[in-house]
């Protein structure tokens, strides 16, 4: 049986304009709005049986979990992959979703 959860802690990274994410299909869907001031809304659907949450304590942070470390670990990637810097200077344009931290859950 399934001995373990992954978790992946998320931080949202801006310079002026700040990055909103709304969380959506009971932690099956993040909406993030307002990178880099743009008015597209970039939807990133989670893989199945993977949860995403706002953390409680923490400002600018999404923690994703699962119990497929691949399929968590894939869900952090294309939230990571949908807010890239495209035809900017990426050393200078450091906005985005991060990975901060990522392990297994104790309980």
């Amino acid at each position: 049986g399934v001995q373990k959860k992954y978790e992946y802690k998320m931080r949202l990274v801006y310079a002026h304009f700040p990055i909103n994410a709304t969380i959506t299909n009971g932690g099956g869907t993040v909406e993030l709005r307002n990178f880099l001031g743009e008015k597209r809304v970039r939807i990133v659907n989670m893989l199945p049986g993977v949860k995403v949450e706002k953390s409680a304590g923490t400002k600018d942070e999404l923690t994703i979990t699962g119990t497929d470390i691949d399929l968590t670990s894939r869900s952090a990637a294309l939230i990571r992959q949908s807010c890239l810097v495209k035809d900017k200077d990426i050393r200078k344009f450091l906005d985005g979703v991060y990975v901060s931290s990522h392990g297994t859950l104790e309980d």
